[in-house]
């Protein structure tokens, strides 16, 4: 996994993993990524760690939960349960997103539970100015934030736990592969012999 380079993220589409960080933190640097002209995609967010316990987190979301319209709770506000709409609306609070520039910010950004196709195949980013490990005290308490979503009535934790096993599988197979291919070829570079006459020749072109 690469670390987080703002002018890398604004070259192309970049994958975050979204495993091991804080999530207000994460959401603030990613919705200024955003409107700088970054397109962001935010994988496995059911993993993203909240500071405090989750009791406390539960008390937070419940109080939201009571807001609502009067007259027509339809209208609005709505309260999103499952953990890729709540960071897409976590990091909406930060973006302007009632203006043309803060919507097309929006339109850049994908969030997902799990690790989806062609996202799994993709190189994925940490942000390390976000990361729980080195921004929040070992002492502290924290909670997942999937883990506060099916408390509240998201059903696919499971379902998503499954996938992700079975991906991991694939995952460790591919690598397994990838570095045999990788010792074969350093083996095949270390036994190959260059005659003299070729030596010189790649000497001149500077690959001596």
């Amino acid at each position: 996994m690469s670390s987080y380079q703002s002018k890398a993220m604004q070259k192309r589409a970049i994958v975050v993993d979204c495993k091991g960080h804080l999530l207000g933190r994460l959401c603030s640097i990613i919705a200024k990524e955003l409107l700088n002209g970054s397109a962001v995609v935010l994988v496995r967010c059911e993993d993203t760690n909240m500071s405090g316990s989750l009791y406390r987190a539960k008390l937070k979301y419940a109080a939201f939960k009571r807001k609502r319209t009067n007259s027509n709770p339809r209208h609005g506000p709505f309260h999103e349960r499952a953990p890729a709409k709540i960071m897409w609306r976590t990091i909406r609070g930060m973006v302007p997103h009632k203006t043309p520039r803060g919507a097309a910010a929006l339109d850049r950004l994908k969030c997902f539970e799990g690790i989806p196709h062609p996202y799994d195949r993709k190189k994925r980013m940490v942000i390390p100015a976000a990361l729980k490990v080195l921004r929040l005290r070992p002492e502290r308490r924290f909670c997942k934030l999937g883990d506060l979503s099916s408390a509240f009535g998201w059903k696919h934790q499971a379902l998503v736990g499954r996938l992700e096993s079975q991906r991991k599988v694939k995952s460790e197979a591919f690598y397994k592969k990838k570095c045999a291919a990788k010792k074969a070829l350093e083996e095949a570079t270390k036994a190959a012999k260059v005659s003299a006459e070729d030596q010189k020749i790649l000497e001149a072109a500077g690959f001596a």
